[in-house]
């Protein structure tokens, strides 16, 4: 069956005219799910808990279980000697103001790599326990979401300060 003229250019036609619409509208299909960021707020906590790169996450919701999933190990330095370490995959159990069994993260105090096992926030501050010891942070610090390799402020290069409300103790 050959095509006539005329079928080729109502083709063509249809084409021209839905073109436009075409790039306005992509025929991608997006998925409606929040952000791992979108998911912490959604929990009273500021972005600034997970580094940049978050690739995906699940959660259930029913009980609270999350992993978070980065392409790979990540780390960051923070000025007042702290070290932060996230590994390519960040577990634990969020509720409102309070994460727990955290796994995938871990700070360097002192000449020591400490697993953080727990945040929560009280008020305005931000309390993060290794266990034996813990240390509170103001939550202002945790506005911005760290990148890897370089912390808070990449474009200048410079290590990110951090205030820090009291240091951790009884190590």
């Amino acid at each position: 069956m050959a095509l006539d003229l005329t079928t080729i250019s109502v083709a063509l036609l249809f084409l021209l005219v839905l073109s436009p619409l075409a790039t306005s509208f992509p025929l991608n299909i997006t998925d409606d799910k929040p952000s791992a960021y979108e998911v912490l707020q959604g929990y009273n906590f500021p972005v600034g808990l997970l580094p940049k790169g978050v690739v995906k996450y699940d959660l259930d919701e029913s009980t609270g279980r999350f992993h978070a999933y980065l392409n790979g190990s990540c780390s960051v330095s923070l000025e007042g000697s702290y070290q932060l370490k996230y590994k390519s995959t960040i577990s634990g159990i969020v509720s409102n103001n309070r994460l727990k069994d955290l796994s995938g993260i871990s700070v360097k105090v002192l000449f020591l790599w400490l697993n953080i096992v727990e945040v929560i926030r009280d008020g305005d501050e931000l309390e993060f326990s290794v266990g034996i010891a813990s240390a509170s942070f103001p939550i202002d610090n945790f506005y911005e979401c760290p990148q890897c390799g370089c912390g808070f402020d990449c474009v200048n290069g410079k290590v990110s300060k951090l205030r820090i409300k009291s240091s951790f103790s009884s190590i």
